[in-house]
């Protein structure tokens, strides 16, 4: 599986408000540029707590994008992935609709009545680790229901997980014109963060992008 963790952030490092507020830190270019970039992968990720702050719907917006992939013999939006290691996902959550498959991973802890509460509101429940998501484990299932192309959109503590667990190949990151602020903000990569052993990055491009830069990075795992 081929992992691109795509983000957008403010000039001082900050996904949100240290009220966690979703904000427009990008423009029309760069919504455009994530437009596609959902629309080129199998699969769009985030952690439970992006689905409580954002209700984010994970789908592709332009009907010449959803054609394309029909055309592929592809469902016009990718499947979505919800990573819920302490069961907080509410049944009436946007990504539990049904414009796209959605995939929730848990924990093999996670009680029977939540299992078929998501299952009942259209998920495909995959149960990963003991106590928490076992992210190794869960994209190896993933792959084996055929994503081969996995977009992650966050939050950090997911972001940060993955990269502690070797799993991310592409790092794409839009910093934004702006500066948040506040210690409890937000940040790209939160978690208990690396004292040793840190990811090394290797910079394939740079480009203006609206007010702000796209840095890509390829993961030398």
């Amino acid at each position: 599986m081929y992992v691109v963790v795509n983000a957008a952030m403010s000039a001082d490092g900050k996904l949100a408000s240290r009220q966690r507020e979703q904000l427009d830190i990008s423009g029309p270019e760069d919504f455009d540029r994530v437009d596609q970039l959902r629309a080129d992968s199998d699969a769009v990720m985030v952690g439970v707590g992006t689905v409580l702050a954002d209700d984010p719907s994970l789908t592709v917006k332009d009907a010449d994008r959803h054609a394309a992939r029909r055309s592929r013999g592809e469902p016009e939006n990718p499947a979505r992935v919800v990573a819920d290691s302490r069961i907080r996902t509410p049944p009436e959550a946007t990504v539990l609709d049904d414009a796209a498959e959605t995939y929730l991973l848990t924990s093999e802890a996670a009680p029977t009545d939540f299992i078929e509460q998501m299952e009942a509101a259209g998920a495909y429940v995959l149960a990963a680790g003991e106590d928490r998501v076992d992210l190794t484990t869960a994209l190896a299932k993933l792959e084996g229901e055929g994503i081969d192309r996995l977009m992650v959109e966050g939050g950090g503590e997911l972001i940060f997980s993955l990269f502690e667990a070797g799993l991310v190949d592409e790092l794409r990151v839009y910093v934004g014109a702006t500066v948040l602020g506040g210690r409890d903000a937000p940040t790209l990569a939160d978690g208990d963060g690396f004292v040793e052993s840190f990811p090394e990055l290797a910079l394939e491009s740079v480009e203006q992008v609206d007010d702000g830069v796209l840095l890509t990075w390829t993961v030398e795992n």
